[in-house]
Order: C-alpha cells, then sequence, then structure tokens
C-alpha cells in the first residue's frame, strides 16, 4: 500500500507483527475501560482510494496508484491528538481513574509530534510514555503490541499498574483502552 515514489508517506513505516492474548482474569488485572470511536469527517486525511469493496481494485485503479495510501500529514496530527486524548479520558471515566493514574501510556507509534503533545495534554510525563518509533519506525497496527512487548521485557511493566493503550488511523478510528496490569 506504500508508493515508494512518495517520500511523504513510504519513509514513515516499520515493519512488524505484534500479538496479544486477552483471557479471563480472577484477580484484579483487566480490561477497566474502554473507548472506540470514528469520525467521517476525517476520513480524507489518512485514506486508501481503492482496493475495498467501495472502489474494487481493477486495471484501472492500480495504474491511476488508488490502491496506495494517501495522507494529508499536517492534517493527521491536527486531529490525532485531539482523538486520542478524548478516548483516552473517556475510558479512563469508564474506569472511574484519572490522566494522573496512568502508570504507562502506549499510544501508537505514528510520530513523535504526536506522541509529546498528547502525553503533555494527559499530564503524562515523559519517563512513563513507552516510544520506539526511533527504533522501529511506525509499524501502524503493530505499534502498540510490540511496544507493550517491549516495556514487559524490559521488566517494567508491575502487577496492578495501570496502562493506556490509545491510538488511531486509517478511516479515522481511534480509541483507547485502559488496562490494570
Amino acid at each position: 500500500f506504500l508508493d515508494w515514489q512518495d517520500r511523504r508517506t513510504c519513509v514513515l513505516f516499520g515493519d512488524g507483527a505484534g500479538a496479544a492474548l486477552v483471557v479471563p482474569s480472577d484477580g484484579k488485572a483487566g480490561v477497566l475501560g474502554v473507548s472506540l470511536h470514528g469520525d467521517a469527517t476525517k476520513l480524507h486525511l489518512l485514506r486508501i482510494e481503492a482496493g475495498g469493496v467501495r472502489l474494487p481494485a481493477s486495471e484501472a485503479t492500480v495504474r491511476e496508484g488508488l490502491h496506495f495510501l494517501k495522507m494529508e500529514g499536517e492534517g493527521v496530527f491536527r486531529a490525532a491528538v485531539p482523538m486520542m486524548e478524548r478516548a483516552t479520558r473517556e475510558a479512563l471515566a469508564q474506569a472511574g481513574l484519572a490522566p494522573k493514574d496512568i502508570d504507562w501510556l502506549i499510544p501508537h507509534q505514528a510520530n513523535l509530534r504526536i506522541i509529546r503533545p498528547l502525553a503533555a495534554r494527559l499530564g503524562v510525563p515523559e519517563e512513563r510514555v513507552v516510544v520506539n518509533i526511533d527504533r522501529v519506525a511506525n509499524t501502524s497496527t503493530a505499534s502498540i503490541p510490540i511496544a507493550l512487548d517491549e516495556l514487559v521485557r524490559a521488566g517494567k511493566l508491575k502487577e496492578g499498574q495501570i496502562v493506556a493503550l490509545t491510538a488511531f488511523g486509517a478511516g479515522a478510528a481511534y480509541g483507547t483502552v485502559i488496562l490494570r496490569w
């Protein structure tokens, strides 16, 4: 989905995979709050125009490059921070928590220009924000599972801690899950 001729997008992405196993908990660990949204007014900011059910792939769509990712970077930046902040505050409220209760913020690793202002707006200190984009780039949907795995492997995530996983992506979908580890 990357157009190697479009330097605004092709250099941003890394490659990776991640998964998390969710199982029933008999203790206090688990999902405490969830907030999921989509904003159709921002669909144009990050999109792939063809290849789906709305405009199936064809010789013409491939020839015209409509299957490549299109992004309006400044618009994504302006939208992503308030989207993720909103979802995080909603999920925290659902859990009966406040931003000060977050032990670890694990945001989608899209861009440091998004991660830093988000953390600042939530009042989460830099040392409690997991960042790996500087090492693995934007691994898209794998970015949060990879960052979570790195935090666990480093021995930093402790039982009972509150973790906020927050993301946004194509189609202007965004959301947050609050976990007690």
